[in-house]
Parts: C-alpha cells; sequence; structure tokens
C-alpha cells in the first residue's frame, strides 16, 4: 500500500501530469484538497473509489482516512493543489506517516507562479535583468516569517518575487519592497490562473493596493513583482548564440554535415 501526493497543478484540469492523473484513476481511495482541486481531477478516480473532500478535516482526521486505507490495503491519491512542495502542507502528514510506518511518494505538479508566467507570456529570467525566482510570502495571521525571511531583505536581491498567501497585505508589500525595486516596478496580480475566472492585472507596486480593492480580490490570488513584467530591454541569451561554444555546439571541431 502507498500514499501518492500528487499534485494537482494550478487549477486547469488539464494540466495535471499522465503519472498523477493514472495514479488518481487506479487508487481505490481519494483524498483531496477540495477548496484548490478542481472536481473535474477527481472525477476521474474509479467509480467504486471513496472520494473525500479534506479542506473541512483537521489532519488527524485525514490520517485516519489513510491509517484505514492502509490497514484494508488500498493504495491513496492524496491530491493537493500546484506542486505538494510548495506551502501544501505536505511535511506534516508525511511525518506521520513516517510514525506509522506507512509508504508514500511524491508526483511533482505544476506551481501557481509557473502558471502565471505561462499565462502572461513572460520568461522570469533574462539576461543581465533578473536570473533569480524567489518563491515567498509574508508573516500573516496564520504564521509568522523565519528571521531573514522578510522582504525587507529578500528585496534586495532586485530577483523577481512570486509572494503567495498575501493578497491581503498588499500596503506591507509596497513599503517593503519600494525602496529596491521603485513604486513603479512592475506588478502581476495573478487571481485564480489556469481556472475560469482567471484574471490577471498589470499594475505597480504604487498602485497594485487600488487595483486590487476595484477588481474586489481577496483571496486565491499571487503576487509577482519585478522588471521582468515590464517592457524590460534585455539581450539575447548566449544559449542559441551562433559565436558561443558549447559542448553540444563545439565551435571549431566539428564539421556540421548538411
Amino acid at each position: 500500500m502507498t500514499v501518492y501526493f500528487i499534485g494537482a497543478g494550478p487549477g486547469a484540469p488539464d494540466l495535471i501530469t499522465v503519472r498523477g492523473l493514472r495514479l488518481i484513476e487506479s487508487c481505490p481511495v481519494c483524498l483531496y484538497a477540495g477548496s484548490l482541486v478542481p472536481e473535474e481531477i477527481v472525477e476521474a478516480a474509479p467509480d467504486d473509489a471513496l472520494v473525500m473532500d479534506t479542506a473541512p478535516m483537521h489532519l488527524d482526521a485525514i490520517i485516519e482516512q489513510i491509517r484505514i486505507a492502509h490497514e484494508g490495503g488500498k493504495d491513496v491519491a492524496r491530491v493537493h493543489s500546484g506542486d505538494p512542495s510548495i506551502y501544501g502542507a505536505t511535511a506534516e502528514q508525511m511525518r506521520r506517516l513516517d510514525a506509522l510506518e506507512i509508504d508514500y511518494e511524491i508526483i511533482p505538479g505544476v506551481p501557481a507562479f509557473a502558471a502565471a508566467a505561462a499565462k502572461m507570456k513572460t520568461e522570469l529570467t533574462l539576461p543581465e535583468i533578473a536570473q533569480t525566482i524567489i518563491v515567498t510570502r509574508t508573516g500573516m495571521k496564520a504564521s509568522s516569517m523565519p528571521k531573514g525571511e522578510q522582504l525587507e531583505i529578500l528585496g534586495q536581491s532586485g530577483a523577481t518575487l512570486a509572494i503567495h498567501l498575501s493578497i491581503r497585505n498588499l500596503v506591507y508589500i509596497r513599503e517593503a519592497l519600494t525602496p529596491y525595486y521603485g513604486e513603479d516596478c512592475p506588478v502581476v496580480i495573478a487571481y485564480r490562473s489556469t481556472w475560469p475566472d482567471e484574471l490577471y492585472i498589470k499594475t505597480t507596486l504604487a498602485e497594485m493596493k487600488d487595483a486590487v480593492r476595484a477588481a474586489k480580490i481577496t483571496r486565491t490570488a499571487l503576487v509577482m513583482v519585478g522588471p521582468v513584467f515590464g517592457n524590460a530591454e534585455f539581450r539575447d541569451s548566449d544559449l542559441y548564440n551562433p559565436d558561443y561554444a558549447h559542448v553540444l555546439r563545439n565551435r571549431g571541431k566539428k564539421k556540421v554535415v548538411a
């Protein structure tokens, strides 16, 4: 018996991996985070499968369902949104499974920041503009940020920022980042990326709060900050530069045969 932590992707049913979908189709038990995982994905479970929405359940109740499945020798598809490695609360579940000596595997998924970049037709790393992506959040009621991970510190990098779980903390984001990015720095508010009601707002650090208020967005949105979202002037990468030699394009040593 194995528990499969499956990343269902950002929302569009066809953005789940083939491996993840096949596991859902074969597991007799499917536990899914119903608040963020579309029903179309779990509808792929076998007709006789036990399918449970874990959104209203606490951790002990979820582990109990897995324990029951383990006793019955039934594989479990534990379906989370996005990728299980990012803000998925999977580590605490795996810790419990380790204690119970229950086997598990992790199936990666498409994270929301990657889906938003695709929708925006934006590369998050541009030569000499940004070569680092920081996936972070801000301290809210649920939990504070570890020492050294505040935006006042991360912002000094000038990297592309994907700020999760912080749509209600825009005043702090503006105040923390403006000294490093400038008030005119491009911002994208990505609401429910790839869902039917998705919305992308192009704005700036100075204007994002008003833009979000006008759109009446209060949850399920990603704040993405950085010059890559503007009309940044950047040079071409050396990757396809004909004058740049590398191991797969060893200029001057191998003759190209037409």
